[in-house]
């Protein structure tokens, strides 16, 4: 399977209209819902020239819904959807009604082992309106990158593993073994950051756990003031702060962390690495987060 991008996300939440507020008044992104879906509760945010990036659902209960991926072209689907079959994984084809609510040519559905979401699709379907930020961000970092990168939670990992390499295509990046304490006996938590084109990671998964069922996803801006502008909109939009300033020593983005209505993190960054060769890449393992900041311990407070 050949993974082009991530190419959008979906998100759960009791009350889409905090997301409408957080996505335009914190994130910058246009609110476009109107033009999109005008007849439900469901909020579209768009961040480029793209229809939209984020979908959020109106839900009985908060949280992580599914990872959209893009494939090139139809040939690419079809060669993703033989990989599915060989593979014994259960998919679905979605109805004409959900390929018009995507706005693409052809999706099926399928989930990890754990019991993540994944939609894959070809050919998105776009009147390349302008982006115009209610608060002024010129451009986000996508195009041939994508939305950004998600962060999942796989308890089951070794098979997670094998299911995103093997099934997915993905390739390893680089990895972390981490304690939530200092306990010497406390297990590891395997945290690997993988890729599909020259972004770092699009994707990352983590052997733990979480409620909201993602850990974090990420949005990049292109450039650094425009983190420091976010910071200052988080706190007068009263947005709870998760990690403070860093930069992460993987991926080199300089970022922040804050809570989002649905209940995992969203990291907010710039000047994110990437990488033309990959074959000329050595993936490694880091012992350490970031160079700098990047506190966790202010999420807890």
């Amino acid at each position: 399977m050949k993974i082009h991008s991530l190419g959008y996300i979906g998100v759960n939440c009791t009350d889409p209209a905090r997301w409408a507020h957080y996505g335009t008044q914190v994130l910058g992104m246009m609110d476009v819902s109107e033009q999109l879906s005008p007849n439900d509760d469901s909020v579209y945010l768009k961040m480029d020239d793209r229809p939209w990036r984020i979908v959020v659902n109106k839900s009985d209960s908060d949280g992580y819904a599914f990872s959209g991926w893009e494939v090139a072209g139809e040939d690419n689907f079809n060669e993703a959807l033989n990989t599915l079959e060989r593979h014994s994984i259960n998919f679905e084809r979605a109805s004409a009604d959900l390929l018009a609510q995507r706005r693409v040519q052809d999706l099926v559905s399928f989930s990890d082992p754990d019991g993540n979401r994944h939609e894959l699709y070809w050919g998105p379907i776009s009147d390349f309106g302008q982006f115009a930020s209610p608060v002024g961000i010129k451009q986000f970092i996508t195009g041939d990158q994508g939305f950004g990168h998600v962060v999942l939670p796989t308890p089951s990992f070794d098979g997670c593993l094998q299911f995103y390499k093997d099934v997915m295509g993905f390739d390893l990046s680089d990895l972390m073994k981490v304690r939530f304490t200092p306990d010497p006996n406390e297990p590891e938590k395997r945290l690997y950051f993988m890729h599909c084109n020259e972004r770092h990671h699009s994707l990352a998964i983590f052997e733990c756990p979480m409620p909201a069922g993602c850990v974090h996803v990420m949005v990049e801006t292109d450039r650094v003031d425009e983190v420091g502008r976010a910071m200052d909109r988080m706190k007068a939009h009263n947005v709870k702060l998760t990690g403070t300033l860093g930069r992460h020593a993987n991926d080199h983005m300089v970022s922040f962390y804050m809570a989002t209505p649905s209940g995992f993190m969203l990291e907010y960054g710039a000047e994110g690495r990437t990488v033309e060769d990959w074959s000329r890449y050595s993936p490694f393992q880091s012992t350490v987060n970031s160079f700098w900041g990047h506190d966790f311990s202010v999420g807890m407070e």
